[in-house]
């Protein structure tokens, strides 16, 4: 039982570096988020034309009358789905884009094998 009051006694000295080092740690995690700042400024109106087109078509269907499985079948085969047709294909991954990644079983054996020095 009086092991306790010697480690508070022991720390007691060492409470004024706790406390810097948690005011260092707090003032820069705030700081350094603000660094991201400086990363790639996308322009606002990249985005702008093909939410347009989807916004309308969208509007367009909403004030018709519910369409035939043909007209959505034929509509959904031009992309990803029947509103947004192939907006932002390029930039979705799917198994004909991504044969050159590697699974996460591959990542785990490599890093298991990195550990185990095979």
């Amino acid at each position: 039982m009086k092991v306790i009051p010697l480690v508070i006694s022991v720390l007691r000295p060492a409470r004024f570096l706790i406390v810097v080092f948690t005011c260092a740690v707090l003032l820069l995690s705030n700081t350094f988020p603000a660094f991201a700042i400086d990363s790639y400024q996308s322009d606002p109106r990249e985005g702008t034309t093909q939410l347009l087109e989807i916004q309308r078509k969208t509007d367009e269907i909403a004030k018709s009358a519910p369409p035939n499985l043909e007209k959505v079948q034929k509509e959904s085969n031009k992309g990803l789905n029947e509103v947004q047709g192939d907006a932002d294909i390029d930039q979705q991954k799917r198994p004909s884009n991504s044969q050159s990644s590697t699974s996460v079983e591959d990542n785990v054996k490599t890093f298991l094998d990195k550990v185990t020095g095979k």
